[in-house]
């Protein structure tokens, strides 16, 4: 078929705007996600509470983002990532309220439930955005893509480390959280007017289309087919080695990075390096400074240089062991420990290396039909928040009192979950490409 040149380009023109408002509202997913190991020293002197609260408040943003992961693809599917992603993102605006209500009643069981509904509300954006990037944009742009999108994201967690400390020093809790609601309101109501689920609401032509036109191939399958939600979780979840390695090695190695970004690591320099609250956020920062390079590096490895997932996976998940290696056996060493270059080193290539999981969402997407893509994803993207939030909780449980051997305690655990997550890498299945 021939496509009307003036309609092709303006489709692969206006996908630009649908990406750049979905990825804006993604930098405040992340932002919100792992404001917990920058601040934790704030809230405690703020509400009076101790290491296991803190750590239940960062948990429970992890908790409500897994229990929303499947209703999130299926949401996704059903309603189209417009209403899903506006409704949703409205809805971290409502949790930010929530929090900075819960200063000035000296309640910090409200910003829990805060937390949680700014989870809740951040767990319908992002696979709302694979949605978009599976019906916009063509298959060997899907992982390039996808780590501009964490990289967006990880500027959102650089925000959420040093930057979110200033902040909360110079305007207070509850402005800060005031701040945020009116920002990402704003950013719900853009999604409403620009993002389209399908480029047919534009009158454009589907990249199916397009992609047929440039390459000759016929047509095998349509965006907008669809597949029944219960016939989608089955094909899913009962499809053995397709899903279940990728799913375990994502429990773990996202479990693990969030244990350190968004929980741990802060504490351990102030407490075990002898760092000022203000320089362990700045180490914190590195990790999303790396991440900023790897995700699109790993993206672009993935769809141009190696052309394949699964080595891109293996790579990344084999460095990111030897650091928490490092990490474990360095975790006492003086000179070491409290040396911030090293200290930076070491938080930059974690990001950099830990990253590479973006390619993930790219793997999965192939293996299954593009009908069923949000669901699909999300049920992978179950595994890694379900990681962090029990990861999160059981070191909560672990560090009470702060010493170098509770630490050592929790980077043995997950030194060990990702030694499990390297072989579940080699077991995982990719789809053949051409």
């Amino acid at each position: 078929m021939t496509i009307n040149e003036e309609s092709k380009k303006k489709m692969l023109g206006y996908r630009w705007a649908i990406f750049g408002i979905l990825a804006v509202a993604y930098f405040f997913v992340y932002f919100h996600r792992t404001t917990g190991g920058a601040i934790s020293t704030t809230l405690q002197d703020a509400f009076g509470v101790g290491t296991a609260e803190v750590a239940l408040l960062a948990s429970a943003y992890l908790y409500a983002y897994t229990l929303m992961q499947i209703p999130s693809g299926i949401l996704t599917d059903k309603l189209g990532p417009r209403i899903a992603a506006s409704a949703f993102v409205a809805l971290i605006a409502v949790g930010s309220i929530l929090s900075a209500v819960a200063v000035p009643a000296d309640n910090f069981t409200l910003m829990i439930a805060g937390k949680f509904i700014i989870g809740i509300g951040a767990a319908v954006v992002y696979i709302p955005i694979m949605k978009v990037l599976a019906v916009w944009f063509r298959k060997n742009e899907f992982a390039s893509m996808s780590g501009i999108l964490l990289l967006v994201g990880n500027v959102g967690g650089i925000a959420a480390a040093t930057p979110m400390v200033i902040m909360m020093d110079s305007l207070g809790i509850e402005t800060t959280y005031i701040v945020l609601a009116v920002i990402t309101a704003v950013i719900a109501g853009l999604c409403y007017l620009i993002v389209r689920n399908f480029p047919s609401e534009k009158q454009f032509p589907s990249i199916e289309e397009i992609v047929s036109e440039e390459t000759g191939e016929p047509i095998t399958e349509k965006n907008t087919d669809k597949i029944p939600t219960t016939e989608a979780l089955k094909m899913t979840f009962l499809s053995g080695r397709k899903f279940w390695p990728l799913a375990i090695w994502f429990f773990a190695l996202y479990g693990t990075i969030m244990l350190w970004q968004a929980s741990q690591a802060g504490s351990f320099y102030q407490n075990c390096g002898g760092f000022s609250k203000d320089d362990a956020g700045m180490l914190l920062t590195m990790v999303g400074v790396g991440m900023v390079f790897g995700c699109p590096l790993a993206g672009r490895l993935s769809d141009r240089v190696l052309k394949s997932r699964k080595k891109v996976i293996i790579i990344g998940t084999l460095v990111y062991t030897v650091i928490w290696a490092v990490i474990y056996a360095t975790s006492g060493s003086d000179g070491i420990v409290d040396s911030f270059a090293v200290q930076a080193a070491i938080n930059f290539l974690f990001g950099f290396f830990g990253g590479f999981f973006v390619v993930s969402y790219a793997q999965i997407k192939e293996l299954y039909p593009i009908a069923m893509a949000g669901t699909s994803t999300a049920a992978l993207n179950l595994f890694p928040f379900a990681g962090g939030a029990i990861l999160i909780t059981i070191a909560g449980f672990i560090v009470t009192d702060k010493t170098l051997g509770q630490y050592q305690t929790v980077w043995l655990m997950a030194l060990v979950l990702m030694i499990i997550a390297c072989v579940c890498a080699f077991l995982s299945v990719e789809k053949e490409r051409n």
